[in-house]
């Protein structure tokens, strides 16, 4: 697992405030989780607060085992996308929920990601899609279609709604988010200016096993948190 020295909570509060950055603030919606590996605990951003203006302390505990009715007014409606996710993943460490542009309106088509450019590449098999319902995934029965239909794949797009996100830790599940969302950008783009012009899937999987690598995401993870800082935008984190 990709180490940083943060704690969880301060990998959390980074993670809400690099992507709010990245375009998926949405008034004070939107959620990031974390665990270390095999445990039943985790830490995830409460109720009430932007991505922007996440702190440590805005990172609270939740047991995946909790019933949604006893975990109190900060937790987030939809904490069962975390918990349902962890229960049937055991490789995911961290989960992203938001509602970025680009791969929400996306959610909202027939169409699919494709293998255009090297931000797409990071998806090989593709990204699974939630189409039950464009509600609010409240209950556990919910969390857990969403967590079916995520599979074993990095991102699902819930129809109509918005995108969750997985990785094996902090670091890694927000580069999986950060990057959907820009892959999904150029496909955009791309679709305007032309026919698309898919990357060969045997390409695909050699440019992913080289361009995605614990120590690139270790350098991308501390530019982020530089850009957060220049940016002005890191009132209330820990000091450098």
């Amino acid at each position: 697992m990709l180490e940083v020295a943060q704690s969880l909570r301060e990998q959390v509060a980074w993670a809400c405030r690099i992507l709010a950055l990245e375009g998926y603030v949405d008034l004070t919606l939107g959620h990031v989780s974390a665990r270390r590996t095999g445990e039943r605990s985790l830490f995830i951003k409460r109720k009430g607060v932007a991505l922007d203006e996440v702190a440590p302390e805005d990172v609270v505990p939740l047991d995946v085992d909790a019933d949604q009715a006893d975990v109190g007014p900060d937790m987030h409606l939809e904490a069962v996308l975390h918990t349902e996710i962890y229960k049937l993943r055991p490789d995911v460490g961290a989960v992203v929920h938001g509602h970025p542009p680009f791969s929400t309106a996306l959610g909202a088509t027939g169409a699919r990601i494709e293998l255009l450019t090297h931000d797409a590449v990071l998806f090989p098999e593709g990204v699974s899609v939630f189409e039950e319902t464009a509600d609010l995934i409240t209950a556990p029965e919910q969390g857990r279609a969403v967590a079916q239909a995520l599979g074993s794949r990095r991102a699902v797009l819930l129809a109509n709604h918005g995108v969750v996100v997985v990785g094996k830790d902090v670091p890694w599940a927000v580069l999986a988010a950060i990057t959907l969302e820009r892959a999904v950008r150029l496909q955009s783009i791309a679709r305007s200016l032309g026919p698309l012009r898919s990357i060969p899937a045997a390409a695909a999987q050699r440019l992913h096993s080289s361009k995605y690598q614990d120590q690139l995401v270790e350098e991308y993870w501390a530019s982020w948190i530089r850009r957060v800082r220049r940016s002005r935008q890191a009132d209330g984190m820990p000091p450098e």
